[in-house]
């Protein structure tokens, strides 16, 4: 029963401690924000597409070689 009164405080403990952590933390500014955004979006958009041109070339290589009539 030591257990059940024990643990009866803790999410309060628990989010009170959020708090108090999320107090030091430092928040970007709107203008790094922006630019922060701007260079995820950039890498992945990059990324997709070289994603999309892998996939095209083995793509069309699988199809040229299953096309081959014995």
């Amino acid at each position: 029963m030591s257990k059940l009164t024990e643990s009866r405080g803790k999410p309060v403990k628990f989010l009170k401690n959020v708090r108090s952590e999320m107090k030091k933390v430092i928040w970007p500014s709107r203008s790094d924000l922006v630019s922060y955004t701007g260079v995820v979006l950039f890498t992945c958009v990059i990324f997709g597409l070289g994603i999309w041109l892998v996939d095209s070339i083995f793509s069309g290589a699988l199809k040229a070689i299953l096309d081959i009539n014995f």
